[in-house]
């Protein structure tokens, strides 16, 4: 199975979860939950991390959360791993309490923060744990709501900025945006992730796949990385390796040359990026086979690999080609 990207820079904006191993319960007691959130206080401090939402369930948690480093599978790898063993050694078991990996969806935080933290503090509701958001202890809810002082870490002015520049007149619109919502037409945000993990608009997604995507192109085992990559035109492609060798597009899409570096380079581009069959590329390039295109990529990645001065080439290449 496909590792889970991660998307990481500072100011970033996640909703992270994770569920216990089987969906077995990971709070078991009250004293577990206060010291998960221990850890997670300790884990703002030590990776700066901004929580701007909580919310503990008995086998799951939710964080709502802004790194202002490009650091999140550090932090929640320390606080799940921190979190396990103190609540392995206090109930006498062993091995892994959470199930894989912990789930992230990049969040875009002027669209969707004041959502997504909605979404979190009626998970007790949705669920029918209580009527009432507020009558769950275990989330950040009552702290938004006006009832008690909430802890350094949590930082809840991120969200209710969003409705008030006034603490006391954003608490009270805050409240009625969560309380006033009927469950039964609640929309789930994520339902909407670009890829399962991004929720934002167009523009919000656009900027990650030329800002933060582009950057990291080479990481081909990723599949949902592949999937996010801008598709550019051929046309752009073959340009741009025409500017790079000072040739011209027919040199690089007419067959018949040999040791053409500048066309190896276009179709390896190509097959990378342009999203288009290799049946289509054939065609483009001077009416070769689907598997010739293959052949001519493979080739191409085993003297990337070989060669850095090369690698180094190709990248700048694509990258070029992604900011146009």
């Amino acid at each position: 199975m496909a590792r889970a990207l991660r998307i990481e820079y500072a100011g970033a904006h996640y909703h992270v979860l994770n569920r216990g191993n089987g969906g077995e319960d990971v709070f078991e007691q009250q004293q577990d939950k206060e010291n998960f959130l221990c850890y997670v206080g300790e884990a703002a401090a030590k990776y700066r991390l901004s929580v701007h939402t909580y919310c503990l369930m008995s086998n799951h948690y939710h964080i709502l959360v802004e790194t202002h480093e490009p650091n999140l599978s550090a932090a929640m790898q320390w606080l799940n791993i921190s979190y396990a063993g103190w609540y392995n050694k206090k109930h006498n078991r062993r091995g892994h309490i959470f199930q894989g990996r912990f789930k992230a969806y990049l969040l875009e935080a002027d669209e969707y923060l004041a959502t997504v933290s909605r979404y979190i503090h009626l998970n007790p509701v949705r669920a029918r744990l209580v009527e009432k958001p507020a009558q769950y202890s275990w989330s950040s809810y009552g702290y938004f709501a006006g009832e008690g002082k909430a802890p350094e870490w949590l930082k809840t002015r991120g969200v209710l900025e969003f409705f008030n520049a006034r603490t006391a007149k954003a608490k009270a619109a805050y409240r009625g945006f969560v309380e006033d919502v009927r469950i039964a037409e609640l929309e789930d945000p994520h339902k909407a992730a670009r890829e399962g993990f991004i929720i934002g608009g167009e523009g919000f997604v656009n900027w990650v796949q030329t800002s933060i995507v582009g950057k990291r192109m080479e990481e081909k085992e990723i599949p949902q990385l592949r999937r996010l990559m801008p598709r550019p035109a051929l046309e752009r492609i073959i340009g741009s390796v025409a500017d790079e060798f000072g040739c011209s597009r027919e040199d690089i899409q007419q067959s018949g040359k040999k040791n053409n570096r500048a066309r190896d380079i276009a179709i390896y581009i190509a097959r990378s990026i342009s999203g288009m069959s290799c049946k289509a590329l054939g065609e483009s390039f001077g009416a070769i086979t689907g598997a010739g295109i293959t052949m001519k990529y493979k080739q191409m990645q085993a003297a990337i690999e070989r060669d850095k001065g090369l690698q180094k080439k190709v990248r700048g290449i694509q990258r070029q080609i992604i900011s146009i």
